[in-house]
Formats: C-alpha cells, sequence, structure tokens
C-alpha cells in the first residue's frame, strides 16, 4: 500500500513567527517542511537561504525538503546540507552537469532529487535514475504561491510513475503547485506519493483540518 506524504510549503507562512508556524503545522500531521528557495535569476522571486533553514531545524523532528530555484545550484548545496536539510532537489536547466550535482548533494549526507518545470521534458532522467532518490514534478510555473494547478502535469506524473517502477528503486514521486483537497487524490490515482501544499494549508484558519481532508481524500485512491 502506497504511503502518502503532505509536505506544507512555509512559503505561505507567517514569516514573523515561522517557528511556531513549522511546529503548528507539524502537530496537524505534517509528515515533511517544503522549503522554497528562489534567487530572482533562475525564477523571478526572492526567498529564504540556509540562515532560516538552520533556524528551524530544532523547531520540528520532520525532514526538511529543500527545492533550490536557483542557478547556479552547486555553491549553495553544502550549506543547506549543514543548515539541516534532509532532501535537495533542483531544475536540470539550473546545472551544469546534473550527475555531478546529485552526487554532491549525497555527499552532503542529503536525498537528491530532480525538478521538472511544466515545459521541462523528463529525458533528463534517462541517465541518473541509480542517483535519484525523489522526483519533484511542477503543477505550477515556478516563482510564486497562490498559483492553480496545471492539469497537464498529470501526464507527467504518470510518466515519472512508471519511470520509478521500471527502476525498482525507491523513489519518493513529489508533486508541487496548486494542489488542494479536491485535486489531491487525482494527483495520487496518477502515481504522486508526496504532496506540497502551501496556501491551501497555510491560508486556513485550522491546519488539522486542511490535513485531515486531505488524507481523507487520499484514502479515497484506488478504491
Amino acid at each position: 500500500m502506497t504511503t502518502f506524504r503532505i509536505a506544507p510549503s512555509i512559503l505561505s507562512a507567517d514569516f514573523a513567527r515561522l517557528g511556531e508556524e513549522v511546529r503548528n503545522v507539524v502537530a496537524a500531521g505534517a509528515d515533511i517542511i517544503h522549503f522554497d528557495v528562489m534567487d530572482n535569476h533562475y525564477v523571478p522571486n526572492l526567498t529564504i537561504g540556509p540562515l532560516v533553514c538552520q533556524a528551524i531545524r530544532p523547531h520540528v523532528q520532520v525532514p526538511i525538503d529543500v527545492h533550490l530555484m536557483v542557478r547556479p545550484v552547486d555553491r549553495i548545496i553544502p550549506d543547506f546540507a549543514k543548515a539541516g536539510a534532509n532532501i535537495i532537489t533542483f531544475h536540470p536547466e539550473a546545472s551544469e552537469h546534473i550527475d555531478r550535482t546529485l552526487q554532491l548533494i549525497r555527499d552532503n549526507g542529503c536525498k537528491a532529487g530532480l525538478v521538472f518545470n511544466p515545459g521541462t521534458p523528463m529525458h533528463y532522467l534517462d541517465h541518473v535514475m541509480d542517483k535519484i532518490d525523489i522526483i519533484l514534478i511542477m503543477s505550477v510555473n515556478p516563482g510564486f504561491g497562490g498559483q492553480s494547478f496545471i492539469p497537464e502535469a498529470l501526464k507527467k506524473i504518470a510518466y515519472a510513475r512508471t519511470m520509478i517502477d521500471k527502476s525498482g528503486r525507491d523513489i519518493l514521486l513529489e508533486v508541487d503547485g496548486g494542489i488542494k483537497i479536491d485535486n489531491i487524490a487525482a494527483a495520487a490515482a496518477a502515481g504522486a506519493d508526496t504532496f506540497v501544499a502551501g496556501s491551501a494549508i497555510f491560508g486556513q484558519p485550522d491546519y488539522k483540518d486542511v490535513i485531515d481532508a486531505m488524507r481523507e481524500q487520499l484514502a479515497t485512491v484506488g478504491k
């Protein structure tokens, strides 16, 4: 049976009380904290760096999943590993040598993965499946929270699921962008097992109510 994981994105949290926010969302049932890093270069926004990751690390025991929307990526990877990241993903377009970047993440003690934008071809996976622990499918164009889910992403999720199953390896399949209570089951049915949700959780008064409702939807998949 598939283990589903909910990964709230702190991009939508209240940054004035971030420690409290991550504690509360984990208490509400979150499995992973998703950490969006944007550089105002690879994507048109600027967010947070390793110091913020280091600051929230003592507040939670769950994995911190760092999504690097930066170019170049290699320089910053060791900093996030030292700051307490458990998972680090990056976009293939942002690396000069994808295989080397994946190995760099692993050499620094983290799980490694590739991120695919709506317009990014999946062929980047063809020769690096042996170094991948997670595949992240973007169901919006990266850069800003609160966007609507792009349905075409379901095809990419299904394709990635096929590749994972063929590999025989234990690889997480994550989806990020516009995930809400009313579409999380469709993403799961396509093959995703890990779900990033920002405003859908942090924009509501009761985090537990939202996460419970998402799990209820996930429980219907395959029935």
